[in-house]
């Protein structure tokens, strides 16, 4: 990441801010007056929701082209596989957002189901998808390091 241009240091800052309102705004992290969050914040909420926005900005910056003047370090242009990003992103807001606000698992269990089963879970997505989210960014990186362009 060192070696990583301007243009991709703004997208990745872009995605960040852009990942940090789409998880914060309707899961009741940021409060807005058009949601209201049922059950509180938790204290793991922030960092869960902080660092996976940040680990999507860097993630999908990964996918910015570079010049050809740039790209002796990096992997040859290939079709972004985004929806991956995507997916991880809608794991980070199950795991932050309000168990009951979720129509979802409401309509699956129930309200004291959700509080009973899909809260408890909560903390456990939210290590996958951190977990998944490093795992993605660090292959990616590697295979950026590793595939150079040849010359």
């Amino acid at each position: 990441m060192r070696t990583w241009p301007a243009r991709r240091w703004a997208v990745a800052a872009a995605v960040t801010v852009i990942a940090a309102l789409v998880i914060g705004v309707p899961t009741g992290m940021m409060p807005t007056p058009f949601y209201t969050r049922m059950t509180p914040v938790l204290w793991w909420n922030y960092p869960v929701w902080l660092v996976s926005s940040v680990l999507e900005g860097l993630l999908v910056a990964t996918y910015v082209r570079v010049s050809p003047a740039e790209a002796a370090d990096t992997a040859p242009p290939e079709r972004p596989h985004t929806t991956r990003a995507l997916g991880l992103g809608l794991l980070s807001a199950f795991a932050v957002g309000c168990p009951i606000c979720n129509k979802l698992v409401v309509l699956a269990i129930g309200v004291s189901g959700a509080l009973s089963y899909f809260a408890p879970v909560q903390p456990v997505l939210a290590v996958a998808s951190v977990a998944l989210l490093v795992h993605a960014l660090v292959r990616r990186l590697r295979t950026a390091t590793v595939c150079r362009v040849p010359s």
